[in-house]
């Protein structure tokens, strides 16, 4: 069955679902043109249809959301009448969240455990990714093809160009070299991305490079020096080490635009990169729930894709707070994929939402997003020789290597780390096993030798002043030294 412009395919598995179709390409392609150019009152009108077949898919196909909406009138549903739903709820019931009845979590952990699967498409033509885990639980997220062709048009629409000249005379890129540095070994988002994208685009794929943050810097240094990437698409944290070692001599890249996301991007941190590259950075927001959230317009202010995405800002009870007001969390309903259902979904992050129309022209919606909060670890007593250690990449570790996601690592000096989880027992007492040994062969691997791990189960977190729980601390004078400004205040959780 394919799908018309506005409708969504009924998610029953067909055959005739595929990773890409050009007719659904261009058809989708065609709505979010339109979207970035609508006014605000047909932004909304588009929002509102698109809830409705939203929640009445998920009411006739979802068992699971079949009993949560259970009483309520699709066609009349106010959004926030209906609950709240995080993943520690959808996950366990992750076959009946489905909409695709041939869906089964048992199968999918099974096809995320083969590196080799990455960016394919499983089964009926869908893309599979999974979240890092920083909330302390990973989760499965799979897209069928018109949600993909959703988050294709948004990137390659409503991400301006950052130089127009540039994409005039190349259009699709091909005369550059895009180097993405992230974690490459695991069944993430970006890195799904890009190895569908290869496979999507034989043309374009030898100048798509995966460069892993997870090496030792020297050898990251050397790679990104072979391959002297035109755009380079990283996180901002690893675009500050990255500045660093330009500044020093040692990277030696002439980069015509820095895409960052996935974190926050202060002022401090754009001028370092700026200097060190002097080309020109656009930030963007997404997520594993929905892959383009927002887009910096011209003037720096990120715009919400608020005709396929609602974010709702709240308290700590779930109640709206003011424009112009962070919220301890955001929901995010996504309208785009029907397959797997995000009503009400606590994201997370905090998210201050702005009435007042952008100076840019566009109506879409314009946010502020306080990102990760985690810092990067420096080790070493000389000032002109430290390692630096990524927080992701660290991260990345202890998920990937020790299956430990309910954790904290604070540096408590030069070779000094607490490594603690809220857990109890002997499962606490194994986890943290596991992730010493994890991060003892990983700091050897990066040079970082002769540090100390202590362990501590059942430990509460410390959060940032943002509220979100760090799960990487720096020592304050490392700290300092890698973003520019004062550790954040840390408060008990």
């Amino acid at each position: 069955m394919r799908p018309g412009l506005e409708g969504q395919a009924t998610p029953t598995g067909s055959t005739a679902m595929l990773s890409f179709d050009p007719w659904l390409a261009g058809a989708v392609a065609t709505q979010v043109a339109a979207g970035g150019r609508a006014d605000a009152g047909a932004v909304a009108a588009l929002r509102a249809r698109r809830l409705t077949e939203l929640v009445k898919t998920a009411a006739s196909h979802s068992p699971f959301y079949e009993r949560l909406l259970a009483g309520r009138r699709p066609g009349a549903v106010c959004l926030a009448d209906l609950p709240i739903v995080r993943k520690s709820e959808l996950m366990p019931h992750f076959d009946e969240w489905v909409t695709d009845p041939g869906l089964r979590l048992e199968d999918l952990r099974l096809f995320i455990s083969d590196p080799a699967s990455i960016g394919r498409p499983y089964k009926h033509g869908y893309t599979v990714w999974e979240s890092s885990g920083s909330s302390g639980e990973p989760c499965i997220f799979v897209q069928d093809s018109k949600a993909m062709a959703v988050y294709d048009a948004l990137e390659a629409l409503r991400r301006p160009p950052l130089q127009p000249q540039r994409r005039w005379m190349d259009p699709w890129c091909l005369g550059e070299r895009i180097a993405f540095v992230g974690a490459t070994n695991g069944h993430f988002a970006s890195t799904v991305s890009m190895a569908r994208l290869k496979r999507l685009n034989p043309v374009l794929a030898p100048r798509l490079h995966n460069v892993s943050f997870l090496q030792p810097m020297p050898q990251l240094v050397e790679e990104l020096n072979s391959i002297a990437p035109t755009i380079i698409a990283t996180y901002p944290s690893a675009a500050v080490l990255l500045a660093q070692e330009q500044l020093a001599g040692r990277l030696n890249i002439a980069a015509q635009e820095i895409w960052t996301g996935g974190e926050g991007l202060s002022g401090a941190m754009r001028r370092l990169v700026q200097a060190a590259f002097h080309c020109p950075i656009a930030n963007s927001y997404g997520a594993s729930e929905f892959l383009s959230l927002a887009f910096e317009c011209p003037l720096g202010h990120l715009h919400l894709n608020s005709d396929w995405a609602i974010l709702e800002s709240v308290d700590d009870e779930g109640r709206a707070v003011p424009c112009g007001t962070a919220g301890a969390t955001v929901l995010l309903t996504n309208l785009a994929n029907h397959l797997q259902p995000l009503i009400r979904y606590d994201l997370g992050d905090r998210v201050t939402l702005h009435a007042e129309p952008c100076p840019c022209g566009s109506h879409l919606s314009v946010i502020d997003v306080e990102g990760r909060c985690d810092e990067t670890l420096q080790f070493g007593r000389d000032p002109n020789h430290l390692i630096s250690l990524l927080p992701l990449a660290l991260s990345t570790v202890l998920e990937s290597e020790a299956d430990l996601f309910d954790f904290q690592l604070v540096q408590e000096g030069p070779s000094k780390l607490l490594l603690r989880t809220g857990m109890r027992g002997a499962d606490a007492a194994a986890a943290l096993e596991r992730g010493r040994g994890a991060l003892e062969v990983f700091l050897r691997g990066q040079g970082a030798r002769g540090i100390h791990i202590r362990c501590a189960s059942a430990e509460s977190a410390l959060c940032g002043r943002s509220g979100k729980v760090q799960r990487v601390i720096a020592a304050p004078t490392a700290a300092r030294r890698t973003t520019g400004r004062a550790k954040p205040e840390t408060v008990r959780a």
